[in-house]
């Protein structure tokens, strides 16, 4: 039998996959999923077990929570990467890591066919290909949600028809949950102008005292919440289970697609919104201006690429080395408060913070210049204005 690696989740489209290619066309399907922190482990028994039944000769599931902390969650905390200064890229950073951990795993079993449920409008699509095409171009995609422009009512009577028989109701809003945060999708966010209503995101507000939080940071890297270390992944599941029951990190994303449509997404990420915030405020503190701005640009890039698929161009390794090297003073604390829907960031301690006062203290003393060197200063900065002036004076 043709020997095919099938990228499944459990959802509707993957289990037609799995039926289809397996009684059809012939295939050894063997289904896997890869988790990014969106899985417990009762949720990977009753997949195994779908996908069993559906036809897929074996089934495995991949851990890979922390290859996404080590390969991406820690460059987008280091580049502050929020797209279109909203979205922390939750969902469309876990599909690089998941498309690379399935390719491989096609690779190691010795498969010559790899399928996934991706439709052919929307971003996937390009991210899951892009990266197979990269690492396994020898093995054929294949994709029949896409190439059959099935819907969703012809996918549910084929898999009735062949003794599939499951709940197949659609949700009124999908819910992708991973480790940097959770999508939601549904009706509203199709349109240019309704918002999700608070019932639509998994966490509900639950606590409303307000509560102070101490987040330490170790070159960049969250080591710490409330002065108990852990490792980083640890950390922001400890965050996210406590700022999620401020309902916090709510928000909408539009943004543009790789295809060339716009699309909006709804998302929840607490731990997300509020790490990269509160590096970002220590960052302020222990770099220079030049630093701060160049890794503006280069995070907005990194991001970017990511989100585009690209992340085996080898431009992305010059910039994750980049973005390491700027962490090396990134250390210290960051105080904030949690309140129902929001965060406020309060202030760091640091031994590298530049904003000492052993130079004086902003508007108010000055200790490391004179009155006669800040005049020179400004005489001086003031040249090529004056000059500006003094020859284009009769153009105004």
């Amino acid at each position: 039998m043709k020997k095919l690696v099938l990228a499944y989740s459990g959802g509707l489209d993957t289990s037609y996959c799995a039926k289809h290619l397996s009684k059809d066309e012939g295939f050894e399907v063997h289904a896997v999923s890869v988790n990014t922190g969106g899985f417990s482990k009762e949720e990977i028994s009753v997949i195994e077990k779908k996908a069993i039944e559906l036809g897929a000769s074996s089934y495995k599931s991949i851990d890979a929570v922390q290859t996404f902390y080590d390969k991406v969650v820690k460059y987008l905390i280091f580049g502050n990467v929020l797209k279109n200064n909203t979205y922390p890229l939750s969902v469309s950073a876990e599909r690089i890591v998941q498309a690379i951990e399935i390719v491989n795993y096609a690779k190691k079993v010795g498969a010559n066919y790899i399928a996934h449920g991706s439709t052919g409008a929307g971003n996937d699509q390009v991210r899951f290909d892009m990266i197979f095409q990269i690492i396994a171009p020898e093995i054929e995609i294949i994709t029949p949600i896409r190439d059959n422009k099935l819907s969703r009512e012809t996918e549910i009577a084929y898999l009735k028809e062949n003794g599939i028989d499951y709940p197949w109701e659609k949700a009124k809003y999908s819910i992708n949950r991973g480790l940097w945060g959770t999508s939601v999708g549904g009706e509203e966010t199709l349109t240019s102008q309704n918002a999700l209503p608070d019932s639509a995101y998994p966490s509900q507000l639950k606590e409303k005292e307000p509560t102070d939080v101490k987040l330490t940071f170790d070159k960049g890297e969250l080591v710490a919440v409330n002065g108990t270390k852990d490792n980083p992944v640890a950390n922001i599941e400890k965050l996210e289970a406590m700022a999620s029951k401020y309902a916090i990190g709510r928000d909408i994303h539009v943004g543009d697609t790789i295809i060339g449509t716009k699309g909006r997404v709804g998302f929840e990420a607490a731990a997300a919104l509020i790490i990269i915030k509160a590096h970002h405020l220590l960052e302020k503190h222990t770099l220079t201006k030049w630093q701060q701005y160049q890794k503006e640009q280069q995070g907005n890039f990194y991001g970017m690429l990511l989100h585009e698929g690209n992340y085996l161009d080898a431009v992305m390794r010059n910039i994750e080395a980049f973005l390491t090297d700027t962490q090396k003073n990134v250390t210290g604390d960051v105080f904030l408060s949690l309140y129902p829907f929001q965060f406020r960031l309060n202030g760091i301690s640091s031994e590298h913070d530049l904003m000492t006062d052993a130079f004086g203290s902003y508007g108010e003393e000055n200790k490391g210049w004179s009155a006669t060197d800040a005049k020179g200063f400004i005489k001086i900065l003031s040249n090529s204005g004056r000059i500006y002036n003094h020859v284009n004076h009769k153009n105004d």
